[in-house]
């Protein structure tokens, strides 16, 4: 294969594995090179400026990690979001082009065919049928005067200790010479 370079990558279409969606639903296809930034910035003016009552994120190789980063970040800043994963393979297509082709023929091209995982997640505001498969639902909203300053213990896998006593504060001395310019000018020493 050091001789043949890739000239062209081509993804199967696939219909969205989620039955009942409205034909403006808006879909998020997420690819290796998408900056988040720019994904999370349309996908959320859609859901809040536009009125969008559901979205669909979508990725196949190396992007479903990006793609379900966008999905969390989706619910935890606009909350109350109910979900379905659909996990699937979609089939890519890879053209190379030989780099050395032989000199009494035509340029030789190698079509591969690979299976790649794939990932489609639905988010919406409605509430969704919790008895298909992948189904989450919204995360419990936070009540007042609870602490929501991101001290969760949820997903750790061992209890955190208690919290320690403050320590007390370590006193540093630093003597100074009477010399005019300086030179040995410290001595320090650590006090408990």
């Amino acid at each position: 294969m050091e001789n043949f370079r890739k000239v062209r990558t081509s993804e199967e279409e696939m219909p969205l594995p989620f039955p009942d969606l409205p034909p403006d639903v808006v879909e998020m296809k997420v690819k290796e090179g998408s900056k988040i930034r720019n994904l999370m910035n349309f996908a959320m003016a859609q859901m809040e400026l536009k009125g969008r009552r559901q979205i669909v994120f979508s990725g196949c190789g190396r992007a479903v990690t990006k793609t379900i980063t966008c999905v969390e970040i989706m619910k935890r800043k606009l909350g109350g979001l109910h979900q379905v994963t659909k996990v699937r393979y979609k089939t890519v297509l890879e053209v190379w082009e030989n780099q050395d082709p032989p000199p009494d023929g035509p340029a030789q091209n190698l079509t591969v065919h690979k299976n790649v995982p794939s990932i489609c997640i639905l988010l919406s505001r409605d509430p969704l049928d919790p008895n298909q498969t992948g189904y989450q639902p919204p995360e419990p909203q936070h009540e007042a005067g609870e602490d929501t300053s991101g001290c969760s213990t949820k997903g750790l896998k061992r209890p955190l200790p208690p919290p320690c006593e403050e320590l007390l504060p370590k006193k540093l001395q630093v003597q100074v010479s009477d010399s005019p310019r300086g030179s040995g000018t410290t001595a320090g020493q650590l006090d408990h």
